[in-house]
C-alpha cells in the first residue's frame, strides 16, 4: 500500500506480510524506496518512508537485517483481533443461530 503523509510530507509504503519477519523483507523494502525517491518523490517532499508489517518477528533478525540500512524502514507486528479458533467458533456459532431462526420463521 502507498500513502502520502501530508504532516511528514513524504510517501509511505506499507507491506503487509502474513508470515513472520524475513530479512530479505527489507531488501525489498530498500528497493522500493529508492525507486519511489528517483520516480515518485516531489521536489519538496521528504525521502519516503517504510513499514513492514509481520505476523511475527525476532527482535534481533530485525536488527541485524536493518542494521546498514540508511532509509527509514520499520518492522512491527500485528496481531488478530480474535484468534483464529474463537474467530471460527464465532462464524460457526452464528451460522447455527441464523439457521435456528429461519426455522423458526418457517415454523
Amino acid at each position: 500500500m502507498l500513502f502520502f503523509h501530508r504532516g511528514l510530507r513524504a510517501l509511505v509504503a506499507i507491506e503487509l506480510k502474513i508470515g513472520s519477519f524475513k530479512a530479505e523483507y527489507v531488501g525489498k523494502m530498500n528497493l522500493y524506496l529508492s525507486l519511489l525517491n528517483r520516480l515518485e518523490k516531489g521536489e519538496h517532499e521528504n525521502p519516503s518512508i517504510g513499514i513492514i508489517l509481520c505476523a511475527d518477528k525476532d527482535h534481533l533478525d530485525v536488527e541485524i537485517a536493518l542494521q546498514d540500512i540508511n532509509k527509514p524502514i520499520g518492522v512491527a507486528e500485528y496481531q488478530l483481533l480474535l484468534p483464529k479458533e474463537a474467530l471460527q467458533n464465532l462464524v460457526v456459532n452464528e451460522i447455527k443461530a441464523s439457521e435456528q431462526e429461519n426455522e423458526q420463521e418457517q415454523r
